[in-house]
């Protein structure tokens, strides 16, 4: 057996506004929407890939509609402080600025409109 693909979805109750930050914040762009599901992807890149679904969605089990916990979605980009700026000028929750890391990561964590904590981080030359 071979995994052929591994996709991230997040559950929500505000669909409209997980999209617009995971565009508006990382350049995602949302390649099919419907009422309860939004598939975002990087332009040019499709295999990069994260989904939000509706959390009261027939799909989603009673028992795992909870908002997000014990969860940090990691998205590796060219230039953290960048991103970090965008979060700020949009609003975002910034739970940490961009700071190096001993790892050889320079990082920051913001929260997405479900209270998902989303990791920006940038490889440290």
């Amino acid at each position: 057996m071979a995994v052929n693909r591994i996709l991230t979805n997040i559950l929500s109750d505000r669909l409209p506004e997980t999209r617009d930050f995971f565009t508006g914040l990382l350049g995602l762009q949302a390649d099919f929407e419907e009422d309860w599901y939004v598939h975002l992807s990087a332009p040019g890149d499709p295999a990069l890939e994260v989904a939000v679904w509706r959390r009261d969605h027939g799909l989603i089990p009673e028992a795992y509609r909870e908002a997000p916990r014990g969860t940090i979605l990691t998205f590796v980009v060219d230039d953290v402080d960048a991103v970090h700026e965008r979060a700020v000028t949009m609003g975002a929750t910034v739970v940490s600025p961009p700071r190096d890391r001993f790892y050889g990561q320079r990082s920051c964590l913001v929260l997405d409109p479900n209270g998902l904590l989303v990791d920006v981080s940038t490889p440290v030359p």
